[in-house]
C-alpha cells in the first residue's frame, strides 16, 4: 500500500522498503546494502494534470484509484519541484485570464530540471489554429519556458520539445536533452546517486568494453563509457535513440556508440545466429566485453536476454521491480557472485522500489 506523504515519517517508510528489499534478497550472500535516500520534498521533475471545468472555475485535477470519476483539486505539489509548482500557479491563472487558451484544454504536463529548465505542454479535445498558436507564443512569453500544444493529429512546438538537465556525477557534470513524452527518470537527485553507484562498480575496466541495454537517453552508458575502452548501447525507442545521440555530442564522449535494437532481438540474433542486419552492423566481434548493465522495464528481461548476460564478467542490473529482478538472475546464481547491492528510493511514500546489484563471475 502507498504510504501517506509524511516527511516527518520519511526514514521509518525508506526502513521499511529496505526490510523487503532485504527480503527478497536473502538467497544470496551480498555486502550490505546501500541505501540512497531521497529528498523528502520536491524531488519529482515531472507532473501531468487533467484540467476539471465546473462553469467558471477550472482548476488541476488528480483521481483517487478507487474513484476515477471524481476530481481532487490539486493547488499545490510538494512532491513536484519547487519550478513546477510556480509554473502550476501561473498556468492556473493563465487559464482562467484567456478564453483561447482554456478552451476545451484537457491536460497538462510539466517537465522541469533541477537545472533550472522546463516544457509546458497543453493537450485539448478540438483542433488547434493560430489564433491558438498566437496565444501560446504569447504565454510562452509570460511564463518565459517553451510551450507545446498537442490535439488530435496536431502537435505545436512553439520553440523546442526538450529540456536541458545537468547532473553531477562524483566531479563531473554531464549534460542531457530530456524530450517532452519520452521517459526520462523522475527523481533527478536520486537519479544522481544511481548513476555515480553504477560508475563506482565499473570501474578498473578501462582495457575492455562496456555494453548496456535499454540504454534510453545515454543516462548510464555516458558517464560509465570514461571507464572503458569502448561503450555500446542498445535501445528500440527512436526518440530515445535521437536523445542518446545528442547527448553524447553534448558531453563530447567518443567512445560510445548507440543502436536501435530491442534488447529480446539482439539476444536471439547473438546467441543463435538468426539473421539481422541492425545486429550485424554493430561490428560485435570488434568489442572486447567484460560488464554490461541492464535497466528493464518492470516485467524484467527474457529468458535469452538473461542467458546472453552470461557471456559477461561482470553484471550491473538497476531495477524498477526488484521482484522481477530476482527472478531473472537466480537463474545466474550458479556462476555469479553479488559483490554489491542498493536501494535507490526513486518514489518516496509508494510502495515502488529502485533497486540495484553487481553481480561478478565467480569461474
Amino acid at each position: 500500500m502507498p504510504f501517506p506523504f509524511a516527511p516527518e515519517n520519511y526514514q521509518q517508510q525508506l526502513s521499511v522498503k529496505a526490510d523487503h528489499l532485504t527480503e527478497l534478497l536473502s538467497g544470496w550472500s551480498h555486502p550490505t546494502i546501500e541505501i540512497f535516500a531521497s529528498p523528502t520534498q520536491h524531488y519529482r521533475m515531472r507532473a501531468e494534470f487533467r484540467v476539471w471545468h465546473e462553469d467558471d472555475k477550472s482548476f488541476f485535477a488528480m483521481f483517487r484509484p478507487e474513484d476515477r470519476r471524481t476530481p481532487v483539486e490539486v493547488t499545490e505539489f510538494p512532491i513536484a519541484s519547487t519550478l513546477l509548482n510556480r509554473l502550476m500557479e501561473k498556468v492556473r491563472i493563465a487559464i482562467h485570464e484567456d478564453p483561447e487558451l482554456r478552451f476545451k484544454l484537457f491536460q497538462v504536463e510539466f517537465l522541469t530540471t533541477q537545472s533550472g529548465d522546463a516544457l509546458i505542454t497543453l493537450i485539448y479535445h478540438r483542433k488547434l489554429d493560430e489564433n491558438w498558436e498566437t496565444r501560446g507564443r504569447h504565454w510562452q512569453s509570460v511564463w518565459g519556458f517553451p510551450v507545446i500544444g498537442r490535439a488530435r493529429k496536431q502537435r505545436f512546438v512553439l520553440e523546442r520539445d526538450y529540456v536541458t538537465e545537468t547532473l553531477q556525477i562524483g566531479d563531473q557534470h554531464f549534460h542531457f536533452h530530456q524530450y517532452e513524452n519520452s521517459f526520462t527518470q523522475p527523481n533527478a537527485a536520486v537519479c544522481e546517486k544511481m548513476v555515480a553507484w553504477a560508475v563506482a562498480n565499473s570501474r578498473g575496466t578501462q582495457q575492455y568494453d562496456l555494453m548496456e541495454m535499454y540504454c534510453g537517453n545515454g543516462n548510464f552508458s555516458i558517464p560509465m563509457a570514461k571507464n572503458f575502452r569502448n561503450a555500446l548501447g542498445t535501445e528500440i525507442s527512436r526518440t530515445s535513440v535521437t536523445s542518446a545521440q545528442e547527448n553524447i555530442a553534448l558531453n563530447k564522449c567518443q567512445n560510445l556508440k548507440i543502436a536501435r535494437m530491442a534488447s529480446e532481438d539482439l539476444s536471439k540474433a547473438w546467441l543463435h545466429n538468426e539473421p539481422n542486419r541492425r545486429f550485424n552492423e554493430f561490428g560485435i566481434q570488434n568489442y572486447d566485453f567484460d560488464t554490461v548493465l541492464v535497466d528493464p522495464p518492470r516485467a524484467g528481461l527474457d529468458d535469452d536476454t538473461v542467458e546472453l548476460l552470461k557471456r559477461f564478467r561482470r553484471i550491473i542490473y538497476v531495477s524498477c521491480n526488484p521482484v522481477t529482478m530476482v527472478e531473472n538472475i537466480s537463474k545466474l546464481q550458479s556462476t555469479y557472485q553479488m559483490t554489491a547491492a542498493a536501494l535507490f528510493d526513486q518514489f518516496p511514500y509508494t510502495d515502488h522500489m529502485e533497486s540495484g546489484v553487481v553481480l561478478e563471475r565467480t569461474e
